[in-house]
């Protein structure tokens, strides 16, 4: 999973939640209340049809005739709320910290959902996406000619716990995979020296054996 999770909160104004988006790379953010409480989730898919962009009038006859009043309501709300809360999905699917990777595969492909919370006592924790999946896949890929050190994930355990004290670690954007010992870090770097200081956090772990550096520097437009 993608641990520590930029989350928006109820009171979120909906541009800022696109802000938010945009800045960290995401195409979701769950909703949290003031005890960090998980309470829903907004998508790319919550704000496709917002009036800024010129949305289509949803109020046409064949939505009142498959959906009535309730479905334009819900239409109109989706278009126009200016709050998080307002516009974010509420029925949510989510999994735990123990949840294996293959149960996480089949709940994505039963709900038809993209990605799913991860939850301890009510509150995100991670989040795990189908990117995620994949990357935990590649990372298998040598694990017949690699011998276990100990427990991978107390070792991603240790490392995420040294990297949460770094402030140039950049969490948010970082995925860590550990698969043998071996720690395959995915994401985006701000620099190179980011990136260098990643490999030196993770060689410092006791019982890891080798990085893998799979990340992507961030690309500065001017």
């Amino acid at each position: 999973m993608t641990s520590p999770v930029i989350t928006a909160r109820t009171d979120t104004a909906v541009l800022d939640v696109v802000q938010l988006m945009l800045d960290n790379a995401v195409s979701a953010l769950p909703v949290v209340d003031d005890k960090d409480v998980l309470l829903g989730l907004v998508s790319e898919g919550d704000l496709i049809r917002r009036s800024e962009l010129g949305a289509r009038d949803y109020s046409s006859w064949w939505l009142a005739a498959i959906g009535g009043k309730v479905r334009l309501a819900e239409e109109f709300v989706k278009t126009h709320a200016m709050r998080a809360d307002d516009i974010m999905t509420r029925d949510l699917v989510t999994v735990n910290e123990d949840t294996l990777v293959w149960q996480i595969a089949e709940t994505l492909e039963k709900h038809k959902i993209k990605r799913v919370p991860v939850v301890r006592d009510g509150k995100v924790v991670g989040i795990v996406s189908r990117a995620n999946l994949l990357q935990a896949l590649a990372a298998q890929r040598d694990q017949a000619t690699r011998a276990p050190s100990q427990d991978d994930r107390d070792l991603r355990d240790k490392l995420l716990n040294s990297l949460s004290q770094e402030p140039w670690s950049d969490l948010p954007h970082l995925n860590v995979v550990v698969q043998e010992g071996v720690v395959h870090y995915w994401g985006r770097v701000h620099s190179e020296e980011a990136r260098q200081a990643l490999q030196v956090a993770a060689r410092a772990v006791p019982g890891v054996v080798d990085v893998v550096d799979h990340t992507h520097k961030t690309v500065t437009l001017f």
